[in-house]
């Protein structure tokens, strides 16, 4: 018996709703040292693919930055990584999504602190400058990735878990990610974040590679383990560094530790920092990991 056509077309859509839900995900960093386009990056159709453009900042951009207090500027590099170049990557790779990153490590040589002067006007201020640079660039998601701190961590979870959940509720973004490392001061202002908010954080994008270098698969295992369980019930994502610098290198057992997870289904994704350290090696990792998490 021929299916009418209503129920043909809502069976293709609920198979493609599942092609798309479940596909594995590979998300690279993008932006913040060297000349970089999306172009350089080899994108494997078979994987959902998220560059992720490294950083706005709530800075101003004058020669000695201070705080703006929510006021975000674009601080990535903007010769190549243009709104017209988003358009064009996303518009010539269907699964390519791409979103921007918040807070980074630093800028301009000093640390980039959260530091609202109050959180109801830092909210305010967050919610407007981040959706003017989304809609300009044409932007997905965004990332959460402060690394520094000038208040307590009550205020930090306020502050990003109420421009999370307005930014979705106003349908401005579809996504959105936290970047934490094993470090005391950080863990306390992400897992709050985490106890308040974790239901509107779609992705744990955790930095493994700032863990010691020579890192081992069995320590590697269980660092994993340990941050499912501090983010219970999250995506988190395992990462390695370009360069080699921390954490379980490529070269030393990462794709090794990732088959081992992806064999007891633990495996949501892999992310990269960063394609610029990866663009002069020819991105080789990235074409490995994309072929990985391919596989059915």
């Amino acid at each position: 018996m021929e299916l009418p056509i209503p129920n043909l077309c809502f069976t293709l859509f609920f198979f493609l709703f599942l092609a798309t839900t479940n596909a594995s995900l590979f998300r690279e960093y993008i932006g913040a040292e060297n000349n970089v386009k999306f172009s350089d990056v080899p994108i494997n159709q078979d994987v959902e693919f998220h560059f992720i453009l490294s950083f706005a900042i709530d800075y101003d951009t004058s020669s000695s930055p201070s705080p703006t207090n929510g006021k975000f500027n674009v601080f990535w590099e903007t010769e190549n990584l243009t709104p017209t170049q988003v358009s064009s990557i996303k518009s010539k790779n269907s699964n390519v999504k791409v979103a921007m990153s918040l807070g980074g490590d630093s800028v301009e040589g000093g640390s980039a602190y959260f530091d609202p002067s109050s959180a109801d006007s830092w909210v305010s201020n967050a919610v407007s400058s981040l959706t003017n640079i989304i809609k300009e660039y044409n932007l997905d998601g965004i990332d959460i990735d402060y690394e520094h701190f000038k208040t307590d961590p009550e205020t930090f979870a306020d502050c990003i878990g109420r421009v999370i959940k307005t930014l979705k509720a106003n349908g401005v973004i579809s996504f959105a990610s936290i970047a934490p490392f094993d470090d005391d001061q950080v863990q306390s202002h992400y897992m709050a974040l985490w106890k308040s908010y974790g239901n509107l954080i779609d992705y744990v994008n955790f930095q493994f590679y700032a863990y010691d270098k020579g890192t081992s698969v069995d320590q590697f295992i269980d660092y994993f383990n340990k941050q499912s369980a501090n983010y219970n019930g999250g995506k988190v994502l395992v990462s390695f560094i370009s360069d080699g610098s921390g954490g379980l290198s490529p070269n030393d057992g990462f794709f090794t530790a990732c088959h081992r997870l992806k064999s007891q289904q633990k495996l949501d994704g892999i992310f990269v920092w960063s394609a610029d350290d990866s663009m002069g090696n020819g991105f080789p990792y990235e074409k490995q990991s994309q072929a990985l998490l391919a596989i059915p």
